[in-house]
């Protein structure tokens, strides 16, 4: 005999093991709210078009935070807002997936207002589903961009005015004055006839991506009974009654046809990987020869590194010397800069990976190498250094010992030595000389070919090997103290 099974999408985990709590088989979401129907509505087309393996959420603050808790696909969490730009990128470094964007209206409408609107007006080639309830339901229910005029919340007590806060936002419609979507529509999941023509909707924008058409976006107009302090079935009559009213229902833009909209970027990008090179600045000297790499110590193997001092020290260039050295030798490699407003004699930092391995991070918040360019940076992040871990200080600036007993230090004047060679911006160049002779991470040809690689002006370059050459041999001449 027949029967039919009811279950969960395959595209929805059988138990929501990433989500905290005793009860793994129930989702956090209040009673009456709207997230659980639109999740279903979702996965069931992520199973139907079967992109379930190629599909990747993006899930930014607000109650939409927690899909990555559902759905068994991809998942970005992406900073309040910016939802749309880490689609953007992903979708372009990997044109085959299906990105799909999940935003809360105060996330798209307020704090990421302009990233919707930008990515629409690129006609990037991702799926948006915008949950619009008119409130910030995660973090109190305070007023959101698309609170209606009289309506109540923590933060509009009297209700809304639009002589004191202005008028909802109709996001459909703004978006739909661009000329770049191609399908934008707003729906709703008031009683099973919206819910209805919103898993359409859902399906259509996903459509549209799979086919190369370019951006679409749904809007939900979804209950939030908690947030509005009504019963479920109040909430969905009040999503009825009141929202449908400013937030008319229907398809705002539908760009008809198969054909991928040629103003869209669609994630196929005519250019080639040696032109990428050539407009990043990277390219490699034709000349340029394979780097034997040295061998290092075990201790100084997959370095995490922190360099630190003030702005105009050439903090930030000493960092990207050391990436770049690294590259040459076949390494992994990452810098990540960061620096006070005030730049030149404000703090700088720069955090610096090198690796045999993938690197999960570009972060270093527990360095193996520190590079105390200041005295400020070593009183900073001396006790920052792992166990074992080493310290250069540079003796010039730095006017104290290192007060730890469980790391190595690397006591070297390194602006005296760079005025001796008649350049005082070269006291990074001496550091990482210093810093390539004591670990034999680096070797002298590679660092020398990323000094020429990023240091453009030729005039400099032999004051800079001079420099090179000092660190080294102070390195060597003075290891044992």
């Amino acid at each position: 005999m027949l029967k039919e099974i009811l279950k969960k999408p395959e595209s929805f985990y059988d138990t929501f093991f990433r989500k905290p709590g005793a009860n793994p088989e129930s989702t956090h979401y209040c009673p009456g709210c709207g997230h659980g129907v639109i999740h279903k509505l979702i996965a069931e087309a992520m199973d139907d078009f079967g992109i379930r393996d190629r599909t990747i959420m993006i899930s930014p603050v607000g109650c939409s935070v927690f899909a990555y808790y559902y759905f068994d696909c991809g998942n970005v969490q992406a900073a309040h807002g910016r939802a749309p730009a880490v689609g953007t990128g992903i979708k372009r470094a990997l044109p085959n997936s299906i990105v799909i964007s999940y935003q809360g209206d105060g996330d798209l409408a307020g704090i990421g207002g302009n990233n919707i609107l930008q990515a629409a007006n690129r006609g990037e080639n991702i799926t948006v589903i915008f949950v619009n309830n008119a409130i910030y339901g995660m973090t109190g229910s305070q007023m959101a961009p698309t609170t209606l005029i009289g309506q109540r919340t923590t933060t509009t007590p009297l209700g809304r005015s639009a002589k004191n806060e202005g008028y909802p936002l109709r996001i459909s419609e703004l978006l739909a004055t661009l000329e770049a979507p191609v399908y934008i529509e707003r729906v709703a999941i008031s009683d099973a006839k919206h819910v209805l023509k919103t898993r359409k909707a859902i399906r259509k924008a996903i459509q549209n991506q799979i086919e190369g058409k370019g951006f679409s976006l749904v809007e939900i107009l979804s209950p939030c009974p908690t947030g509005w302090g009504m019963s479920p079935s109040e909430a969905n009559k009040w999503v009825d009654e009141a929202m449908c009213k400013y937030f008319k229902l229907g398809v705002y833009k539908d760009v008809n046809g198969s054909a991928v909209n040629n103003n869209t970027p669609a994630g196929n990008i005519a250019i080639t990987k040696d032109e990428i090179v050539s407009l990043l600045g990277s390219n490699k000297p034709k000349d340029e020869k394979k780097f034997v790499k040295p061998e290092a110590d075990e201790n100084y193997k997959n370095p995490r590194i922190k360099i630190a001092g003030f702005g105009g020290q050439g903090v930030l260039l000493l960092g990207r010397l050391l990436s770049e050295s690294a590259m040459l030798l076949d390494y992994h490699t990452t810098w990540l800069p960061s620096y006070g407003p005030e730049m030149r004699g404000g703090t700088a930092n720069c955090h610096v990976n090198i690796s045999d391995k993938r690197i999960g991070s570009p972060l270093v918040s527990t360095p193996d190498v520190l590079f105390a360019m200041n005295l400020p940076s070593l009183d900073k992040f001396e006790n920052e250094v792992r166990e074992n871990g080493v310290i250069f200080i540079n003796t010039s600036m730095v006017n104290r010992k290192v007060r730890r007993k469980d790391v190595e230090t690397v006591y070297i004047p390194a602006t005296r030595i760079a005025d001796e060679v008649g350049q005082t911006k070269a006291t990074n160049v001496v550091l990482i000389g210093a810093f390539a002779e004591y670990t034999k991470l680096l070797s002298f040809e590679s660092v020398l070919s990323a000094v020429k690689n990023i240091v453009r002006k030729k005039e400099f370059w032999e004051t800079n090997e001079t420099a090179l050459k000092k660190g080294m041999e102070y390195v060597r001449n003075n290891r044992a103290g």
